[in-house]
């Protein structure tokens, strides 16, 4: 996993008579060309996005939208971390390690209470939890996990945080399925090894790593729809059903679990910065799409509905502006 550092900018003389950091920013967005005094340029202001695996959805999504902030917002520089995950994301951001992430919603209520700058700029898609195990093995259902190999995602994950839910509704909490905690790429090369029996991941359709194993190999994804309702019971308002259909990996239809993804934000970065990044994750779906279909699947409407996380006031001002 690559290392997060903090990015370090030499300090620019102030223009007289300014408050330099915060005009700087603001002056950044709102007026490029004023951005500094001519003696003394601000460094690009840096966007780091946390993301997750290679491989994944939040990766592929966040290196498009990097791509698109460094090509239309001048003075910014955008660049995307690879992280274990939600978990991992939502540390980074309310610490100030980074600016944007990526989050499952129910990641958020296990979030610390000491990260307040967290807020959302927008409901992106939703995350459908896959099992997935090997097509000529014994594991047909979820029951069917207990005393085996199982990897329930990488440590820092959302993946971990929703697998581990759900073994305790099933009752294969403890020492029910012998439990190994891997990233995605590793869990896709350990079920082709058989050093592990399954695994699960949380992923928008479709999952890259997912899609390929499937094309290469016999590959069952386990049915898993009988289950959210019981996690309902406990985490009200955050599960719902969805259907993977047999045209995403040519395996079986199925229905699992699924709950929304966010794109969270600091929330000390100014609004106008943030309402031109809302601007732009709104108006350049497509293009968005184009990098994963998951991210095409935004829309203004749902993408206000962040709850329980409120929304930067910068995107509440764009989509006022937009009347969703």
């Amino acid at each position: 996993m690559q290392r997060v550092s903090r990015t370090r900018s030499r300090r620019a003389r102030p223009c007289p008579g300014r408050p330099a950091a915060l005009l700087s920013l603001l002056l950044l967005v709102t007026l490029p060309g004023l951005a500094a005094c001519r003696d003394s340029p601000e460094p690009p202001v840096p966007i780091r996005i946390a993301t997750g695996s290679p491989t994944a959805v939040y990766h592929a999504f966040g290196r498009s939208l990097a791509d698109i902030l460094n090509r239309e917002l001048p003075n910014v520089h955008a660049s995307v971390v690879v992280t274990a995950a939600s978990a991992e994301n939502v540390r980074l951001v309310g610490s100030g390690e980074a600016e944007l992430g990526f989050t499952q919603a129910d990641v958020l209520p296990a979030a610390p209470a000491a990260h307040p700058s967290v807020v959302a700029v927008a409901r992106v898609y939703d995350d459908l939890l896959h099992l997935v195990t090997t097509a000529g093995g014994p594991i047909r259902t979820l029951t069917d996990l207990r005393g085996r190999r199982v990897s329930v995602g990488a440590p820092g994950s959302g993946t971990e945080i929703t697998a581990s839910r759900l073994l305790e509704v099933a009752r294969l909490g403890g020492d029910g399925v012998r439990r190994e905690r891997l990233g995605l790429d590793d869990s896709v090369a350990a079920l082709r090894a058989g050093t592990i029996d399954a695994f699960f991941f949380s992923g928008g359709l479709p999952v890259t790593a997912v899609k390929q194993l499937a094309d290469d190999s016999a590959t069952r994804i386990i049915d898993l729809g009988e289950w959210t309702e019981p996690l309902r019971d406990s985490n009200p308002e955050v599960y719902v059903s969805r259907d993977i259909p047999r045209s995403v990996y040519g395996t079986d239809p199925v229905t699992t679990v699924a709950n929304p993804n966010f794109l969270i934000v600091r929330g000390d970065l100014p609004e106008p910065l943030v309402r031109e990044v809302t601007r732009l994750l709104m108006e350049r779906r497509q293009e968005l799409a184009a990098a994963h279909p998951a991210a095409g699947r935004m829309s203004p409407r749902s993408a206000i509905a962040t709850a329980p996380l409120p929304l930067h006031p910068g995107a509440v001002d764009w989509y006022r502006a937009a009347k969703p």
